[in-house]
């Protein structure tokens, strides 16, 4: 029986996370999970501000937050290609959706890329009803969340549905490394195989295979001790340093600082 998502990949320094707020993963109702990864939920009442920082998924979020006593508020988050940072005050609760990569098309009918290192307010749907999602208990969010995109009624799509399988064979085969092999193999040309990732996911291909290979860096960097030279050859980098500079370029800190700061 398939279970939410129980790893932190992504997510910068998860065990001060988790000291910080309540986090937790959720499972949508079935019809939905051909599309959506989990819900995740966070409540936090907090004494001094806390950031929290994360490598984003190749994947579209929506999310739904409400401080305090204030009024809830709901976004579309395409794909980020940056670093994400979000500072965290008072009380509040979080209400998302983490939809799999290539998961929001059937949801948003147009090109996934116009979403891309943005966020958009859900009022700008009118054809949809946005009812609050951050009241109540976890089972009490989790159904208001299924209300939500059960009545976004998403369209099942095969080429849609291809697109996603070719993203978790990424994600799951650390052999593939390159574009131009990748397509071969699946017997279609890199210049379709980049249109149905802008059009489905929001990035390219390139991009997917270089963050899902950084989330497995970062993941290791946690873990011990590492031949940096080896990790970056086992996950197709040219070099330890090109390696390094992506580590650095996306994450703010050196491989070797990370290392230190989650020992």
């Amino acid at each position: 029986m398939r279970q939410p998502r129980g790893d932190s990949r992504g997510i910068l320094d998860p065990a001060r996370l988790m000291r910080r707020v309540r986090f937790r993963r959720h499972l949508p109702a079935v019809p939905l999970r051909q599309w959506v990864e989990h819900y995740w939920l966070i409540d936090w009442n907090l004494t001094d501000p806390f950031e929290q920082r994360i490598v984003p998924h190749p994947a579209v979020n929506l999310v739904a937050q409400r401080d305090g006593d204030g009024p809830e508020r709901a976004e579309v988050a395409g794909v980020g290609t940056e670093l994400f940072s979000i500072i965290l005050t008072g009380s509040g609760r979080v209400s998302g959706v983490q939809f799999r990569p290539g998961g929001f098309h059937p949801f948003w009918r147009r090109s996934v890329a116009e979403l891309t290192d943005q966020r958009r307010p859900l009022v700008d749907r009118a054809d949809l009803d946005v009812t609050p999602v951050c009241a109540g208990t976890d089972a009490e969010r989790c159904q208001a969340l299924d209300t939500l995109l059960t009545g976004w009624t998403p369209r099942p799509d095969p080429v849609n549905d291809e697109v996603m399988r070719l993203v978790e064979t990424i994600r799951t085969d650390r052999n593939v490394r390159r574009v131009d092999e990748f397509a071969h193999e699946h017997g279609v040309s890199v210049r379709r195989l980049q249109r149905l990732f802008l059009t489905h996911v929001g990035v390219g291909p390139k991009w997917v295979i270089r963050r899902y290979r950084l989330h497995e860096a970062i993941e290791r960097a946690a873990g011990g001790p590492l031949d940096w030279a080896g990790l970056a050859a086992e996950l197709g980098y040219s070099d330890q340093a090109h390696l390094v500079r992506d580590f650095t370029a996306t994450t703010g800190v050196s491989p070797a600082a990370y290392a230190q700061s989650r020992r």
